[in-house]
């Protein structure tokens, strides 16, 4: 069984999240985002519900994916609000902040790891929008938090 290894603390082999402007889409990743706790990769198909008179249980049939990833992040000042240092109309640039407030179109590409601890594991990508942004802070965990979700504009592509 190869299990993939997501490698935690390792450079250059854990699991890794870059994004783009999608109108930048030959400069990839602009933005890895730093502080990942963890992340869901959600592909779920929707389902059509039917009864007929004909039959004693319901009737399915699998219709179209409502595709996200969610994940929480620790949150870094520069990633979260920009980096004026950087390319202007760039992630980097722009922040996860302002790419969710302005609702801006990105290219997302996620390393999953490897089988062995290597540098040679799948990749998941595809296109959409920052949401569900909610920043938080407390005694017990004095560092801001945040949820974050990539809502999928179509397929994902595994490479």
């Amino acid at each position: 069984m190869a299990y993939i290894y997501p490698a935690p603390g390792v450079s250059g082999v854990q699991a890794t999240l870059g994004i783009s402007v999608e109108s930048n889409s030959a400069v990839t990743p602009e933005l890895t985002l730093p502080g990942l706790q963890d992340i869901t990769i959600n592909a779920a198909n929707d389902v059509f519900t039917w009864t007929q008179l004909d039959e004693g249980s319901k009737k399915q049939i699998a219709t179209t994916a409502t595709n996200s990833l969610t994940m929480n992040i620790v949150l870094d000042q520069t990633a979260f609000f920009g980096d004026t240092g950087e390319t202007a109309g760039q992630a980097d640039y722009i922040g996860i902040w302002a790419l969710s407030t302005n609702k801006t179109y990105l290219d997302f590409e996620i390393y999953l790891g490897d089988t062995s601890g290597g540098a040679t594991g799948k990749t998941i990508s595809g296109k959409g929008y920052i949401t569900g942004l909610a920043p938080t802070v407390s005694a017990d965990s004095p560092v801001w938090v945040s949820p974050i979700t990539i809502t999928v504009d179509g397929d994902y592509t595994v490479a």
